[in-house]
């Protein structure tokens, strides 16, 4: 299944690059700050980074995988990282839960139309090209 994940490659090469998520840890779209929402190069860097979804911690670029996991997996994968942002079924409740959680597999669906070995970047809800595929098979 293709995936996002954290990644080194072409960091530096645009001004407010950041990569402070773990090399080859699955990332997702995150949640924008209003002052990002006015402006993806603001202070905050959320408009233009991913979030890990193990460190939580964000990144401005991503490499396209093909990885061996099921939708099963992402899932559980996608629900443990609302959960730890804190809004887990407790706080927002179930059927709230169960909608974020099928919006956030959406935009992850949207990554198999990209080529395996792919940078890309964010800015608000749309990726942009950092570097072409690189010839990465599967990881």
């Amino acid at each position: 299944m293709k995936l996002l994940t954290a990644t080194h490659d072409t960091q530096g090469a645009r001004e407010g690059d950041f990569c402070f998520a773990i090399e080859g840890e699955l990332v997702l779209l995150g949640y924008v700050c209003p002052e990002d929402e006015a402006d993806p190069d603001g202070g905050c860097g959320c408009g233009r980074a991913f979030s890990g979804m193990s460190s939580m911690r964000a990144t401005t670029t991503a490499l396209v995988r093909d990885l061996d996991v099921s939708p099963d997996d992402v899932r559980m994968a996608v629900e443990g990282y609302h959960v730890s942002a804190g809004i887990g079924p407790d706080v927002i409740g179930g059927t709230e839960f169960q909608e974020v959680v099928a919006a956030t597999l959406e935009d992850l669906a949207q990554i198999a139309q990209l080529p395996v070995g792919a940078v890309v970047g964010r800015r608000l809800d749309h990726l942009t090209w950092r570097s072409e595929p690189s010839g990465i098979a599967e990881q």
